[in-house]
């Protein structure tokens, strides 16, 4: 059996609460949280209410900070009923999982303490940590992490997550609160899942006393979600009973800002003290000349892309078309020019700073319009009616591109539209917002899915390149490649990093080579404060890697 135990001593000095509450679905000891007695249900109203509780900590009056940030999901955070609301539960500082990621992309212990892995890594038992309480005051027990992964899997059947891509619904869950320990037996070998379990959908919550998953889940993070309105925000509260040391403000307003150029105004004229993704280039480069403002720029883990939908009957299932419009786009331009930088251009579909063999790959389909509009002649998609838009098959090619204001996505959306445009492929452009972007993803309901995607969310890139794999249950863009899909199963079951990297480097070329995806660029985060003091506490950006582009440090954003 190996035995690890893992660094925790990351942004915040670790402050251990001590004590148990009583009513609270258990307190550390064997009992489980159907054992709690009659009588300890009864007081748990007076004692942990929540509304009771928030009210209580809204009374504190100063340090208050204003962060504008983008809505994602409708502000949703029940990690169970999309992937947008599973990374605002960890973004806003709610829910944590049992592990995380570092500045460097390592994963470390975080409301599991140590862990051992049997050597057939199917097998994996998780310690708890000793005093760790949920922002109601109820400790964080074995018994409440099993009934959280339950919830998730039962409640996640209906939503769009997808918790079996982090831990096959096969999987066995025990708890024992005596121990401390979680124990998870899975069918399926997997290679590290304290990675799987480091994303935001396997957030940890108090399920036994949540009442509304939306927009009030109770967690262990170091806020608290109080008085959501709905396009507008929320107040996260410290959370007094937070383990990992003093929470730097007692609030936060959360306040939904999608317009960069909004953000940056808000910023300038005192509105907000924080503001994340302010992707007008002009408006970053007067905010950088003031020396009022500190603006934190850092290359990341990030992609954009728009996924082509592939599928039968539609017009990118045909791969002449798919290459002409790779052909056609001008990828540099839209990097440096249009997105002012806040891009780097590249054709893989990961980050080429990233180390999966970026420099020995091979673009098939390089910038090259007069080419584009040769291969669409040669292979007859032409403009017979003389409108100015090809047509294949008797079908005017105009495709359905939806997308979201953020991020830039929006830009290269216009951007695309012209270009294709320039070789008589037309473009029926939908800008709305985050939520209507992935029910499209999920419907089929577009041929061009813009999107600005992590690609290393569990520490590698295997959930991220699932959503090219026919039967992963993610493959949402009809594509089906026998090849790729037989390595992708095998990377599942290799352990071995040179040739996980050896495989993912293939992978990477199959879907070159069938012009898979329209990669805009890798993405570069922006984060900008004002420098001065809310209430006595300085704004460090760091200090709030909860709520930053991602759940990782401004650096692994």
């Amino acid at each position: 059996m190996k035995r690890i135990q893992k660094c925790t001593g990351l942004l915040l000095s670790c402050v251990l609460a001590a004590g148990a509450m009583t009513g609270c679905g258990g307190s550390g000891n064997a009992s489980s949280a159907s054992e709690t007695s009659e009588g300890a249900a009864t007081n748990r109203e007076s004692e942990v209410n929540q509304e009771a509780h928030q009210g209580e900590q809204d009374t504190s009056g100063g340090r208050t900070m204003n962060f504008g940030i983008q809505n994602y999901g409708g502000g949703g955070i029940d990690p169970a009923t999309e992937i947008n609301c599973a990374w605002n539960v960890s973004r806003y500082g709610v829910g944590e999982c049992l592990f995380r990621f570092d500045n460097s992309m390592n994963v470390v212990n975080w409301l599991c303490d140590e862990y051992t892995v049997n050597e057939e890594h199917t097998e994996w038992v998780f310690h708890i940590r000793d005093g760790v309480k949920f922002s109601d005051g109820c400790d964080l027990t074995p018994e409440a992490v099993k009934a959280s992964f339950e919830r998730l899997f039962e409640a996640g059947a209906s939503g769009s997550s997808a918790p079996e891509k982090f831990l096959e619904k096969e999987a066995e869950i025990t708890a024992d609160n005596a121990s401390g320990n979680v124990t998870v037996k899975t069918v399926t070998p997997y290679v590290d899942l304290t990675k799987n379990l480091a994303y935001p959908v396997m957030v940890i919550l108090d399920t036994e006393h949540t009442e509304d998953y939306s927009h009030e889940a109770i967690g262990t993070g170091p806020y608290v979600a109080t008085n959501f309105r709905e396009e507008v925000g929320y107040t996260m509260v410290a959370n007094e009973h937070y383990w990992g040391g003093e929470v730097p403000f007692e609030s936060i307003e959360l306040i939904y800002m999608g317009d960069a150029s909004a953000k940056a105004m808000a910023l300038q004229s005192g509105q907000l003290d924080l503001a994340e993704n302010v992707t007008n280039i002009s408006d970053l480069r007067d905010l950088q000349a003031d020396t009022n403002f500190t603006v934190t720029i850092a290359s990341g883990v990030r992609t954009g892309l728009a996924h082509m939908n592939m599928s039968e009957g539609k017009l990118l299932s045909d791969k002449t078309l798919r290459r002409a419009v790779l052909m056609a786009l001008d990828d540099n331009t839209m990097c440096s020019v249009t997105a002012g930088g806040l891009y780097t251009s590249g054709y893989s579909v990961l980050p080429s700073t990233l180390d999966y063999g970026y420099e020995n790959l091979t673009d098939p389909d390089p910038y090259d319009p007069e080419e584009a509009k040769k291969l669409l002649d040669e292979a007859g998609i032409v403009d017979t009616n003389g409108d100015g838009t090809r047509e294949l098959n008797g079908q005017e090619v105009v495709l359905h591109y939806v997308t979201y204001a953020n991020r830039c996505l929006n830009d290269f959306a216009e951007a695309i539209q012209t270009q294709l445009s320039e070789i008589g492929i037309g473009v029926d452009l939908e800008i709305g917002d985050s939520a209507r972007q992935w029910d499209s993803y999920q419907s089929g309901d577009f041929d061009l899915n813009g999107s600005n995607w992590t690609t290393v969310g569990t520490g590698d890139p295997t959930e991220y390149l699932a959503a090219w794999c026919s039967d992963s249950g993610a493959d949402y863009c009809g594509y089906k490649n026998e090849e790729y899909d037989a390595l992708f199963h095998e990377l599942a079951a290799t352990f071995d990093n040179d040739a996980r990297r050896e495989i993912i480097q293939k992978m990477q070329q199959i879907l070159l080579d069938d012009a898979a995806a329209v990669v805009h660029g890798y993405y570069n985060s922006s984060m900008i404060s004002r420098n001065a003091t809310v209430g006595g506490a300085a704004i460090n950006t760091a200090d709030y890697y909860w709520i930053t582009t991602d759940m990782y440090p401004v650096s692994g954003s």
